[in-house]
């Protein structure tokens, strides 16, 4: 099983872009998925995470800027993101986590933030 992210883009600092990650529909609602992101030369980070019963959690670097949803009608996570900075380039990936500890990933999705 793989999920599908998706979104990625160039955009000028204090734009906007809106990820998404979708997940097989026999799956997904147990899934908490997360958001993490790598720049280059730089360590993979958590940027946020939704749990399956939907209580989100941002790292402080994004706080106030995105937003984690999920739409299990659609079978996606959205990361709504705002006010992007220069620092917020990188490649995004989402995860799926089950609660049996297995985890599951996309291909990620670039996101360039230029000034």
């Amino acid at each position: 099983v793989q999920l599908q992210a998706s979104g990625g883009g160039s955009v000028q600092a204090g734009g906007s872009l809106r990820l998404s990650c979708s997940a097989p529909g026999n799956i997904f609602p147990l899934l908490a998925i997360s958001w993490e992101r790598q720049g280059t030369g730089n360590q993979r980070e958590l940027v946020a995470q939704i749990g399956a019963g939907g209580t989100a959690k941002y790292e402080d670097l994004v706080k106030g800027r995105f937003n984690i949803s999920r739409d299990n009608a659609k079978n996606t996570v959205y990361l709504q993101m705002s006010n992007l900075l220069l620092e917020d380039t990188g490649t995004y990936y989402c995860k799926g986590k089950l609660f049996t500890g297995r985890e599951y990933w996309g291909r990620g999705t670039l996101v360039t933030v230029s000034s």
